[in-house]
C-alpha cells in the first residue's frame, strides 16, 4: 500500500533565529519591522513574530545549543510591500544592509539581505 502525501501549503512551518542577547535582538526586529514581538518564557526565553494563525510562525531564541552567526540557514521575512521602509530602519536598529533591494526575476517581487544585531544573515522579501 502506498501512502499518499498531501501537498504542503508552505515549505516552512516554523523558524527560529538564534541570538546572544534576546533584549537587543527583540529591539532590533521590532525597530526594523515596525511591529511588536511577544515575549514568552514557556519553552525558554523567546520573542515571537506576529503571524496569522494559518501562516508561518517563528521566534527569536536564546539557547545554549543555538548560536547566532552568518553561516546558518537563511530566513526571508515578509515585509508586505514595505521593503523600502524596513530597509531604511535597518541601520538605526543596529543592523547592516548586505544586499540592497533587488528585483526577483520573473516578477516575484523584491528581496534584500542584512546582518542583524546578533550577526545572523536574514533576508527580507516583498511583493
Amino acid at each position: 500500500m502506498t501512502k499518499k502525501t498531501a501537498k504542503r501549503q508552505s515549505a516552512i512551518n516554523w523558524f527560529e533565529i538564534p541570538c546572544a542577547d534576546l533584549d537587543r535582538a527583540t529591539m532590533f526586529y521590532e525597530t526594523m519591522l515596525g511591529t511588536k514581538l511577544v515575549r514568552n518564557d514557556h519553552f525558554g526565553p523567546v520573542a515571537i513574530f506576529d503571524a496569522e494563525e494559518t501562516g508561518t510562525g517563528g521566534t527569536l531564541v536564546k539557547r545554549t545549543f543555538q548560536k547566532p552567526g552568518a553561516t546558518g540557514p537563511m530566513v526571508y521575512l515578509n515585509c508586505d510591500g514595505d521593503l523600502d521602509e524596513v530597509l531604511a530602519r535597518v541601520p538605526a536598529a543596529g543592523g547592516l544592509v548586505l544586499q540592497p533591494k533587488t528585483a526577483v526575476p520573473g516578477g516575484y517581487g523584491h528581496f534584500a539581505c542584512l546582518r542583524d544585531s546578533e550577526g545572523n544573515h536574514v533576508g527580507l522579501h516583498s511583493h
